[in-house]
């Protein structure tokens, strides 16, 4: 049988998407259900003087109404976020209460005040309309470097000055002496444009109750529905695991926003018991706007110091925060442990120095959002190396070379905590710079002036830590779960096989290359192997599915449940063939007796297991194993993305006339898979650097980018034909030899995209690079070269 790795399979799961099958949250209906709907704050800071509910209760079809003094008697308790940031002086991150729904306060627009049930969803909307609240309206703040100055209008009583922490990371005085020595240093601000992250699919929930067995289901679009259910039973419900069950069937999409536990889950899932009936919430997408978890957002300032050759001798970088109004899940250790950690990028920068103060503000809560982290720190980094190479009057290329961590070198200690394990920098830029014909630019530059266009050029030689591992590790650094992943592979007695994996797909392909994977280690047919995830009361516990983790700990997983029931099948197999266990290999679905003929195809011995008749007397009966994986250390895709762009300064339009992206993400499953990741995580990042911008009213707080009318997403005209090309220096700490390649389009996009502009107008903007912007930008120019 042909080997599946590294061939392009099409997707097994796609048919039933595109013909319309797959099974979303909406599409499950439960018997004798009822329609929730959230009456949210139309105000971005006030103070509940009161609610008053009663003519939503006496309305048509209302089943109960519920406010936050409902949940707070039933000791519901408030959401949590799982990771302990310490600041400065050691202490932990401020931690405000977070109620499910609002007691005495809102502190964003969208922040949920009432849940409305009804029999119909019209019913439900209806109602909610009749719930009278009486507001004392505050004075918001919606800028995070504003809301951390003296005087500020404060959220929380328990975070003074706003600040949730102010973290460090880095040597100091060693960064202070390298600027001290430097012949050159190049300073930059930045502003990482806040995103929405906009998943096709909206958040749903239904929560559903069992009376005769006192359980309860919780149907979730989540992207870990084991890490849901725990934070739901140990932190918010307080009752035992097993009396929950999470289900997470077809998810359309995520981006990290599917990540956390919501409040309308929570909220759905407490009252389905209140109720005993079933309640269904799904978002409308003015609803996902508001109150999904956004991204980014991050102010800073950096800079580099270089030495009289080009070489980088130390950086410094203070960054500023937005959290939201209250902390997400995971929202303490994106803008920490998630971004600081990269800041040496590609490069031997010898000392670098990072400080990061959070912000509580009257916005929505910001989280991980694809790449979290990791794009900030590339745009940090990518975008001061370019400035840097512009004010050294170096070649770009040549400065990044310069700098360079060499082939030789790894593993690699760097300045900011992280050990790379594997890569080869240079060989990756060398095949972006053929790929994007670097070489011909300075004639299609001149070209373009011909016709009265500014073109430009721009890199990011990006990297990236993907599986966020070990768990020893991030422990002691504040997370509050174990980052390791589980699988149980099991045989049917006729060879088929089912995948129980904690991993989750919501786009990803797993059910194809988790499928790859096991019929290689198996030498069976892919037809016959099924992917099961999602379902709490089915597949073994996991972590779930974030951080480009799935195949680099997921895969892993399952390699390790393969490789016990190879093991067994040798013993199976040495008895039938009477042969010693340490004789029998296997290879290409056949237990072997080394240099010999005599063979049993694993069919045979799946099927002999559950028939052992002729069987050893001291082995269980059955085919079927579990396998956990705890990684050894992240693993570190990284690589080169060169974007080219042109400009009509009479109208500030930007064409991206060229892309060409090299990525080294190990060992490839699928190249198909893969390059649709990269594809999609691009123009994700393109989206980030011309398009998107979630925008408050600095007065009102009120959320002036809350529709598709408003908040610009990025479509097919707006993207090149990509060129795309990988490299490999396989992971050497997992079994696959993988590294992820979910995030890496949209990590290094922003930065490369960024760069191409400024270096065709001459100048610095910040994201997104609106068509305004843009023309100004290239107004002043023709103003500035008519001066000289």
């Amino acid at each position: 049988m042909a080997l599946q790795m590294g061939a392009s399979v099409r997707r097994v799961e796609d048919y039933r998407f595109i013909t319309g099958q797959g099974t979303y949250v909406d599409d499950i209906n439960r018997p004798g259900q009822s329609y929730a709907v959230f009456v949210r704050s139309p105000h971005a800071h006030a103070k509940i003087k009161s609610i008053d509910t009663s003519k939503a209760a006496k309305a048509p079809g209302v089943v109960a109404v519920f406010t936050g003094k409902d949940t707070a008697a039933d000791k519901v308790g408030g959401l949590i976020c799982g990771w302990v940031v310490k600041s400065k002086d050691g202490q932990p991150h401020k931690a405000p209460a977070h109620p499910v729904l609002a007691l005495d306060t809102v502190r964003y627009v969208g922040d949920h005040v009432a849940m409305v049930i009804a029999d119909t969803l019209g019913q439900a909307k209806d109602a909610a309309e009749l719930v009278e609240v009486d507001y004392d309206v505050l004075t918001p703040v919606i800028d995070p470097v504003a809301a951390v100055k003296a005087g500020a209008p404060l959220l929380h009583a328990d975070a003074p000055g706003n600040v949730c922490y102010d973290w460090e990371l880095g040597d100091k005085a060693a960064t202070e002496a390298a600027f001290k020595s430097a012949a050159h240093v190049v300073k930059l601000d930045l502003y990482n444009n806040r995103l929405i992250p906009n998943a096709m699919e909206p958040r749903a929930a239904i929560g559903e109750y069992d009376r005769a067995t006192d359980t309860l289901t919780c149907y979730s679009t989540s992207q870990n529905p084991h890490v849901l259910r725990l934070i739901l039973c140990a932190f918010i419900y307080g009752m035992p695991e097993h009396k929950l069950r999470v289900v997470a069937p077809d998810v359309g999409g995520g981006f990290g926003s599917k990540i956390f536990c919501y409040a309308e889950e929570t909220a759905c899932t407490w009252a389905a018991k209140k109720i005993n009936r079933a309640v269904k919430w799904t978002a409308e997408r003015s609803e996902s706007f508001m109150s999904d978890a956004h991204g980014r957002d991050h102010q800073t300032h950096a800079e580099l110091a270089v030495d009289k050759d080009g070489k980088f001798l130390g950086l410094r970088v203070s960054t500023v925060a937005n959290l939201g109004a209250y902390l997400s899940t995971f929202a303490t250790c994106v803008p920490s442990y998630l971004y600081a950690t990269l800041l040496a990028g590609q490069y031997t920068t010898p000392a670098i120095y990072a400080e990061v103060k959070t912000a509580f503000t009257n916005t929505a809560p910001v989280d991980a959002y694809r790449g979290a982290g990791r794009p900030e720190a590339t745009y940090v980094v990518e975008r001061i190396v370019e400035i840097a190479a512009r004010q050294l009057k170096m070649d770009p290329a040549e400065l990044r070379r310069r700098n360079f961590i060499a082939p030789g070198a790894f593993p690699y200690q760097t300045p900011v905590a992280l050990q790379y394990d594997s890569g080869n920098y240079n060989l990756a830029l060398s095949e972006a710079l053929k790929l994007a014909d670097y070489a011909g630019f300075q004639a299609r530059r001149a070209e373009s002036e011909r016709r009265g266009k500014l073109r430009g050029i721009g890199f990011a030689a990006y990297i990236e830590a993907c599986g966020i591992a070990p768990s020893a590790v991030v422990g002691s650094l504040g997370c509050g779960v174990g980052l390791w992943e589980s699988a149980q592979v099991r045989f049917n007695p006729t060879g088929s096989v089912l995948v129980y994996t904690g991993s989750h797909s919501h786009g990803q392909g797993h059910e194809t290359t988790f499928a790859q994977v096991v019929a290689d280690k198996f030498g069976i047919p892919i037809e016959n192997i099924e992917i099961v995830h999602g379902d709490t009361s089915k597949v073994p516990m996991g972590m779930g599915t974030y951080g480009s983790r799935s195949l680099a700990v997921g895969g892993s997983a399952i390699v390790r449940a393969c490789d016990k029931l190879i093991e067994k099948g040798k013993k199976i197999a040495a008895h039938l063939l009477e042969a010693s266990v340490q004789d029998i290999e296997f290879a290409e679905g056949n237990f072997k007796v080394a240099g010999t003929d005599k063979s049993v195809p694993i069919g045979q011995v799946v099927f002999t297991s559950y028939v052992p008749h002729n069987y050893p007397k001291d082995l269980e009966p059955g085919f079927e194993e579990s396998g956990f994986y705890d990684p050894l250390n992240f693993t570190y895709p990284a690589g080169t993305h060169i974007a080219e762009v042109e400009i009509d300064p009479d109208t500030g339009v930007i064409a991206v006339v060229n892309w060409a992206a090299v990525d080294d993400f190990g060992k490839i499953v699928n190249p198909m898979i893969v390059e649709g990741q990269v594809h999609g995580g691009i123009a994700q990042g393109i989206g980030q650097a011309l398009l998107e911008g979630a925008v408050y009213d600095k007065e009102s707080g009120q959320l002036l980018t809350g529709s598709f009318m408003d908040y610009t997403m990025p479509r097919a005209d707006d993207l090149p034909s990509f060129k795309v090309g990988t490299t490999e220096t396989p992971c050497p700490h997992n079994p696959l030899g993988v590294k992820g390649c979910g995030e890496a389009g949209a990590i290094a996009a922003p930065a490369a995209l960024m760069n191409a502009i400024t270096d065709a107008l001459g100048t610095e903007i910040d994201m997104p690079a609106t068509q305004e912007k843009v023309w100004r930008a290239a107004q002043n120019r023709r103003m500035r070269a008519a001066a000289e």
